[in-house]
């Protein structure tokens, strides 16, 4: 899931096979336009002592997914927008494993990958906990958030960035294969945890962006009638008052999609 190479760089963070030194024009435009809010205040949960600084970037579903969870949370934070074809000297120092984002610094210390952020965020204010309570549920739900960035997410990233037909139908075709998993995870519930949003909706977050690059490339990534309850759960989200906040304006993705992965979707 992490590439030190990120010369070729994805809205969502990471490299995308295929990519073009014009993406990055592309890139940096949306970098450029973005403004993001820097502080999100809160002071019901957090003291004086806590400060919170989230690193990301406008487009990562991955940053997304932190951003999430501290405001579900009521934690105070400072946003800070990278910009991952000039990372700042914070990100190297914070991050210099992978150096990349999301990072999240508390109180000088920090930490990386999105799902492990999520765990901490979770143990470290205990208020609206997003994970289960019952351990086989929350190990279970760990599962499924590794199912989705290990198995779903590869196989999104080889169809998006294809240049090959074949290659892209292979890829389209796994990813239906992985979505028909999910459907059957989430059965008749509202939200995957049941009746609530959790950590694993938010792990999932990934699949709005999905339908957002269906929309915007006409390639039928998670058709409508063939994930009817995946559909079902993500407008819930998109409806919910934090998850509508933390997911990129749709025609802003939907234009990036399109000015990055548009020219070779229309000659399939």
């Amino acid at each position: 899931m992490s590439s030190l190479d990120t010369s070729s760089v994805s809205p969502v963070g990471h490299s995308i096979p295929g990519s073009t030194k014009n993406t990055s024009i592309n890139m940096k435009k949306a970098h450029e336009q973005w403004q993001p809010v820097h502080l999100f205040k809160s002071s019901n949960y957090t003291t004086m002592a806590d400060q919170v600084q989230l690193f990301g970037v406008w487009g990562s579903f991955f940053g997304r997914r932190v951003e999430v969870a501290l405001r579900l949370k009521g934690v105070q934070f400072e946003y800070v927008e990278e910009d991952l074809y000039n990372k700042s000297p914070s990100l190297l120092k914070y991050n210099p494993v992978h150096k990349k984002i999301p990072v999240l610094l508390h109180n000088g210390n920090p930490l990386a990958e999105s799902l492990v952020i999520l765990e901490y965020i979770d143990e470290t204010w205990k208020h609206n906990p997003i994970f289960p309570k019952d351990p086989y549920e929350r190990a279970r739900a760990r599962f499924w958030a590794k199912f989705i960035d290990e198995k779903l997410w590869p196989v999104v990233r080889k169809a998006l960035g294809s240049k090959e037909e074949k290659e892209q139908r292979e890829a389209i075709g796994e990813t239906h294969e992985h979505l028909e998993t999910l459907e059957s995870e989430l059965k008749e519930k509202k939200f995957f945890g049941g009746e609530s949003r959790g950590y694993l909706d938010i792990a999932a977050m990934v699949i709005i962006w999905l339908g957002i690059a269906q929309e915007a490339l006409g390639v039928e990534f998670i058709p409508k009638e063939k994930f009817p309850r995946l559909h079902e759960w993500q407008q819930r989200l998109v409806e919910d008052a934090v998850f509508k906040e933390c997911v990129p304006p749709r025609e802003k993705l939907g234009a990036f999609f399109k000015a990055r992965f548009g020219s070779s979707a229309a000659s399939k």
